[in-house]
Order: C-alpha cells, then structure tokens, then sequence
C-alpha cells in the first residue's frame, strides 16, 4: 500500500467527536492548487482567537445591554451551522463567527464576574493550560488516538449533548434538572466528566487536522474550517470551567 492510498484509508476512518471536524467535512474537498496545512491551520486559530478577544473587549462598553447577549448568541449560531454546512464560505464565516462569539463570552464572563469575582480569568488560564496539556499529550503520544477511542468518545459527547439538550427544553416549562447544576458533588463530578470529553476532543482534532494536512489532497480554505473547529471546543472548554469553577466558589 502507498502512502497516498495510506491516507486515503485514515481519513476514510477517522471519526471526530466534534461535530465540526466531521471526516466528510474533508472528503467532500479534493485538491488542487494549494493543500491545507497544520502550520496554516494553527495560524488561522491564532488569528481567529484574535478576533475573538479584540472583538469582546470593543463591546465592553455595550455589554449592559441585554440585547446585545441574545443577539450575539443567535447570530453566532447561525454563522455556526452556516459555517459547518457551507465549508467553502468558512474564510469568511470563521472570523464573523469569532467576532459574534467573543461577544458573547465576554458578556457571559461579566456575569459571571459579577457574581464570582476573578472566576473568568480562572477559566482563562484553565482552557490555555489544558490546551497546551493536550498538544503535549498528542505528541508526545500518551494517549493514542485510534478507532475505539475515537468511537467511544463520540458516544459520550453525543451523552453530554443530549443531557444539555435535555436540560435546555425542560427551561421552558420552569424546571431545572437536579444535581448537574447544583454545587454538589454530583454536579461538580459531572462538570469535571464534561471538561474531561472536551479536552480530549482536542486530541482528535489534532489528530483529524494532522491526517488531513498529510493526505495533502484538502484545499487551503479548509485551514479556516479546522481552525473553526478549535475555536468551536475551546469555547466549550471556557463555558465548562466556569460552570466548575463557581459551583466550587458556591461551596465555600
């Protein structure tokens, strides 16, 4: 087996548990011109981090508007699923995305910050260092990433989503689900199972990127894609450990 038929198998295979970095995000592009690569991809992340900071300290100022919070939220999850269904769109989507998400954080972190004062850049510096943890692991190659991790970490974001999902709907008739969101040990050990599945998504998006940068046969648009993808579990990461971080503050 060469090595073009090598990759052709991996990506045939590989399963992303984010929803983002599906393997037919990659096989529906064939090349061309100019390949995606991982050192592209990482710079479009950077980039696409960048906008996200500058855009939530610009709205600052405009943040004790409730609108702005709802608005951010609703058009971040239009250009979300526009992005994902529309790869080619994603040069321009990604960045609009990070501008509405870091809207968004920011407002959501000022509440928070409200309430549990320095919990925000706790969660900060909580989602640099797992992310950084997880490159480390990645190459080091600590954990290795294969079919029945990539499976069974599929099943379990898959869980995590429904259990939102679930939690969300019940909001509508004034009921809140018990124990997950709660200061005590259940919750606490829920949040701790949440971070843990979505930090080890950063190990399958590493990995998915690497593979498809390898194959050489993706187009370089989809550098913005990937990058969209780690932006996308990275704001999960943040969301997670500020739940975490004031259900800990709320046991003092």
């Amino acid at each position: 087996m060469n090595y073009d038929d090598y990759i052709q198998k991996k990506l045939s295979i590989m399963k992303s548990s984010n929803p983002i970095l599906k393997e037919n995000a990659f096989e529906e592009s064939r090349i061309i011109d100019k390949p995606m690569t991982i050192e592209g991809t990482l710079n479009k992340t950077f980039l696409l981090t960048l906008i996200l900071v500058v855009s939530g300290v610009l709205s600052l100022p405009y943040q004790k508007t409730p609108f702005l919070l709802i608005a951010s939220s609703i058009i971040g999850l239009v250009l979300g699923l526009i992005t994902t269904f529309k790869k080619d769109w994603s040069p321009i989507t990604a960045p609009l995305y990070a501008i509405a998400e870091g809207v968004l954080i920011t407002g959501i972190s000022l509440i928070f910050e409200a309430k549990y004062p320095g919990i925000p850049l706790q969660a900060s510096l909580c989602t640099i260092s797992v992310l950084f943890m997880m490159l480390f692991t990645y190459r080091t190659g600590l954990i290795k990433v294969n079919d029945k991790f990539r499976s069974g970490l599929f099943v379990a974001t898959a869980a995590i989503g429904l259990v939102y999902l679930v939690s969300f709907a019940l909001s509508f008739f004034g009921i809140r689900m018990p124990f997950i969101h709660e200061s005590g040990l259940i919750g606490i050990g829920f949040s701790l199972v949440v971070i843990g599945v979505a930090a080890l998504n950063l190990l399958l998006d590493f990995d998915f990127i690497e593979n498809a940068s390898a194959s050489g046969r993706v187009p370089k648009y989809m550098e913005w894609y990937g990058a969209f993808g780690l932006i996308v579990t990275l704001i999960w990461l943040y969301i997670e450990f500020l739940r975490l971080l004031s259900k800990l503050r709320d046991r003092r």
